[in-house]
């Protein structure tokens, strides 16, 4: 979570309007196959409160394919 992309060394913004953000690494079967990526055009949009962006996440590796290389 990042509550402030200005204030993050290194942010790379997908998006010049980007305030904040959310991105959690997609990881099945200890291989990361993607990021979920949300991103906010305000401040502190992105708090430890979306930590259900977790639960999104374990909804998308529990549908992939266990074989994903």
């Amino acid at each position: 979570l990042v509550g402030d992309v200005e204030a993050y060394p290194g942010h790379i913004a997908c998006d010049g309007e980007t305030k904040s953000e959310m991105d959690l690494p997609i990881v099945v079967d200890g291989n990361a196959i993607g990021r979920f990526d949300v991103d906010c055009l305000v401040r502190g949009g992105s708090s430890e409160d979306d930590r259900a962006g977790e639960s999104i996440v374990k909804i998308i590796v529990d549908s992939c394919d266990s074989h994903i290389q």
